[in-house]
Order: C-alpha cells, then sequence, then structure tokens
C-alpha cells in the first residue's frame, strides 16, 4: 500500500474554536492591543461573514499588525495563549483520528491559515511532524509586518503548500486524506483521495452531500485532556530569532 498524509486543517477542526477571534480577544483581556484594534479585527471580520471582503485581506490585516513588534514578545504571548485558551479546545474526535492515521503508519501534517507560531504548538503537542501554515517575515528579531514570501496557506494556496510537501515525501495527492470544516478548502478537498468534512460550514455540507463525501462529527471540547505540558519549543524560538530569515510557513517539527 502507497504511504499517505494525512492534512488535518485546525480551526473549527482540530479544535472547535476559531483561534483568531480567541487570540483577538485575548490580546484584549490581557492589555496587549487597544479597544479600537479590537473592534477593528472584529468589522473585518463581520466583513469576511457577509462575503464583503476576502480572508487573504484579512490575513494581511492581521500580519502588518505585528509590523515593529519582538519576535520574542509575540512568541511568548503565544505559548501562553496556547496553553491558556487552546490546548483544552481540541475536539474528541479529532484525537482519535490523529491516533488511527499514526497507527496505520500515515504521515501526519498540519494545514492551517492560522499562524505558524500557533502551529508549532499544537504540531508539538499532538506529534504531528509537519507543518503547513502562514509565516512572517522579520528582520533583525523584530516582524516587519510583511508574510513570508511563500504563497499564503489559504485557499489555492493550501493546495499549493500541500502539493509541495506531498512531492518532496514521493507521496501522490490521490492517496492523501484531507479534513477540514470550511469551504475555503475546497481546492485541497477535490485533489486528495479521501476529503473528510467536519462539521462543515453550510456550503461545505451542501458540496459534500452532492458529492458524496465523508461528514464527520469529532464533537466538542468538555473536560481539559491529561494533556503533559508543553515544552518552551527552543528550537522554535531560534528558528524566529535567526536574523534576516522568515519564520518560514511549511516547517518540521523536531
Amino acid at each position: 500500500m502507497a504511504q499517505r498524509i494525512a492534512f488535518f486543517d485546525l480551526d473549527k477542526t482540530l479544535i472547535d474554536v476559531n483561534s483568531a477571534k480567541l487570540w483577538v480577544r485575548s490580546e484584549f483581556r490581557r492589555g496587549h492591543i487597544k479597544w479600537w484594534m479590537a473592534l477593528s479585527a472584529m468589522f473585518w471580520t463581520v466583513m469576511y461573514g457577509l462575503g464583503w471582503t476576502r480572508m487573504e485581506r484579512l490575513l494581511i490585516q492581521g500580519i502588518r499588525w505585528l509590523n515593529g513588534r519582538d519576535v520574542d514578545v509575540i512568541v511568548a504571548r503565544t505559548e501562553a495563549f496556547y496553553v491558556d485558551e487552546v490546548r483544552h479546545r481540541f475536539r474528541p474526535g479529532a484525537l482519535e483520528a490523529l491516533r488511527a492515521h499514526r497507527e496505520a503508519g500515515d504521515i501526519l501534517a498540519l494545514c492551517t491559515s492560522s499562524s505558524s507560531i500557533l502551529s508549532h504548538y499544537v504540531a508539538h503537542e499532538l506529534d504531528i511532524p509537519h507543518i503547513l501554515a502562514n509565516g512572517f517575515e522579520h528582520n533583525a528579531g523584530v516582524f516587519t509586518g510583511k508574510p513570508d514570501p511563500q504563497q499564503l496557506c489559504y485557499g489555492k494556496g493550501k493546495l499549493t503548500h500541500a502539493s509541495a510537501l506531498a512531492e518532496r515525501l514521493g507521496v501522490h495527492l490521490d492517496d492523501c486524506a484531507f479534513y477540514t470544516d470550511s469551504v475555503s478548502d475546497l481546492a485541497l478537498l477535490e485533489h486528495v483521495g479521501e476529503p473528510v468534512c467536519v462539521h462543515p460550514d453550510r456550503r461545505l455540507r451542501r458540496i459534500a452531500d452532492n458529492r458524496g463525501w465523508q461528514v464527520s462529527d469529532w464533537g466538542v471540547s468538555g473536560e481539559p485532556l491529561a494533556l503533559p505540558a508543553p515544552d518552551a519549543l527552543d528550537d522554535a524560538k531560534e528558528k524566529a530569532g535567526n536574523g534576516d530569515k522568515s519564520w518560514t510557513g511549511v516547517l518540521e517539527r523536531s
């Protein structure tokens, strides 16, 4: 049997919430952003929900907010955010799916529009060796407010990133699986052999029903999971502090 990759989306798939919304609330609650910044983030989220702006624009806006901010500070705040707000939000079914693929000998990969910083903590804790996410350019330990030079890991960009990983590992996408909740991931769903729609949004549910794709209910988070405390991820922080190098959107968890 050919080896395959199981790709997993993060927001509303592995976890039962949108991490970007949680991040804005957390940053506001901790006094790291002003009320008008939180209001602006909510405004653009509503605009996207109404279909009046594109997610790519929201991602660029969020990355622009990092301009001039110290890499180590943001990494430390992301670690605290992960521990306090994210690590107890994994869906029970997500952990079962990861276990099943691991036992089958499949390659695990996180494929998300979330930040590569947060993704490192998720992948480290869930033992996912490959990370496809959105990276941030930085210079001398300070973010520039620009995305990683690679294509954004969103929409067709996810297909680009996933295809590159599959090619590098000698795997065919039509042998792979992809789990996601969002119709924005349709491009990758259409190119894998096993598309699985986890708690799909309305549009994706309609497409899944029409095409006979699997629809899964992985439940919602309940009691905090008995997971070990995350390590400091010194390797990730070292990557972020390497002078002019970008915090890459395609990372290998060590």
